[in-house]
């Protein structure tokens, strides 16, 4: 099932950048891709629900992140880590059905996949932040 919901949070993570960087309706965007992924559908549905309480709840989730990385603008981030975080703080704070330490470890292997070479670290520092919050 880990493999799966990786799967999941890679859709969602794809469809949340491309919405933040070419402001594409995150539903075409969401149904393309886990079309073109071939995701069961309670990953594609797993995917959608990450999707929508990002955008639902992104307002607070930025909040939280610029508390805890002051030094970097959201702006000014790259656009990946940005979205990567707010996947792992909804599953944090919002949803709160997913252990902490598997949506950081997440968050992380979603860094080292498609991050730069120190986004990992700068997500681990980031999470390992709020998680002091929780």
């Amino acid at each position: 099932m880990a493999g799966i919901r990786r799967k999941a949070r890679i859709i969602a993570l794809q469809a949340l950048f491309e919405v933040d960087s070419v402001a594409h309706s995150p539903e075409s965007t969401l149904d393309r891709l886990t079309k073109e992924s071939d995701l069961p559908e309670e990953a594609a549905s797993f995917a959608r629900e990450l999707v929508n309480e990002v955008l639902g709840n992104k307002k607070s989730v930025d909040a939280i992140i610029q508390t805890h990385a002051p030094a970097w603008p959201l702006d000014q981030m790259a656009a990946i880590d940005r979205n990567i975080l707010r996947i792992a703080i909804c599953e944090i704070m919002v949803k709160r059905k997913v252990p902490m330490k598997a949506a950081i470890n997440e968050a992380i292997e979603l860094a080292k996949m498609f991050g730069s070479d120190t986004s990992h670290k700068f997500i681990n520092g980031v999470l390992g932040s709020v998680s002091t919050k929780v």
